[in-house]
């Protein structure tokens, strides 16, 4: 059929596989030395290695770690942004103490924008995505029944990645990377509780099944349950660390 004169020629939707991991997410080809760096401190903070108050001198990191001061440096700005620090004018960086409050307020927002993430994609994910998605969900399920830990915290962030772009909505998925940027170190940390990989994997199948069908009433509903889920999981991680 010809398009009417004066008319832009249609642009091709980005599908869920042109999108880029989020940054500072865990990539399937490895890490970058300010990624690994933000992981493994994140990780000691988390765990109660390092106190509320710890100095993070980017010199000594950068000794410790091997690598020069400018991906310590990126390091710690993620940390901050997450809560994990905090500078210090003239003084450097310190570990910061996140409160519940503070907790509560980004998986708030997290769970709203999976949710409209997910719903959105129930109406616009496509006949291939809809495959990929398939296939992407029982790869993972056979990670959980390994308890294989890394490669399903992998499989996860790839899944919620794949969620954000089958919507189709190229602002909400800028958005929606950038705030999981800063609640990564707390979603990471949620999967050392007990049993939680299962858990985690029969909550990706309710979304998973709700946007298979279309349904995104309850893609949104279930997608916010799992971000709240995840919250609990963590809380009960770090009360018993």
């Amino acid at each position: 059929m010809l398009r009417p004169r004066g008319l832009p020629k249609p642009v091709r939707r980005k599908s869920a596989a042109d999108i880029e991991p989020a940054v500072g997410e865990t990539r399937p080809n490895g890490v970058t030395h300010s990624e690994r760096l933000r992981i493994e401190i994140a990780d000691q903070i988390l765990n109660g290695e390092l106190l509320p108050g710890t100095p993070l001198d980017e010199t000594t990191l950068a000794e410790r770690y091997g690598v020069s001061r400018t991906p310590v440096r990126e390091a710690l700005r993620d940390l901050a942004a997450a809560g994990l620090a905090v500078h210090r004018p003239h003084r450097g960086a310190v570990v910061a103490a996140v409160t519940d409050v503070r907790l509560q307020e980004m998986f708030d927002v997290m769970a709203d924008l999976e949710g409209l993430c997910a719903g959105y994609a129930a109406e616009n994910i496509t006949p291939a995505e809809r495959q990929d998605l398939t296939l992407l969900h029982a790869t993972a399920k056979e990670l959980v029944r390994k308890g294989d830990l890394e490669g399903y915290t992998q499989a996860n962030d790839a899944f919620h990645t794949f969620i954000y772009a089958a919507s189709h909505n190229a602002f909400l998925v800028e958005t929606a990377m950038s705030v999981r940027r800063r609640v990564a170190p707390f979603r990471r940390a949620q999967f050392r509780t007990l049993g939680r990989l299962a858990i985690s994997h029969q909550e990706h199948d309710r979304v998973v099944q709700a946007i298979l069908r279309g349904d995104r009433e309850a893609a949104t509903r279930e997608m916010r349950a799992h971000l709240s889920s995840v919250h609990h999981a963590f809380q009960i991680f770090s009360e018993g660390r």
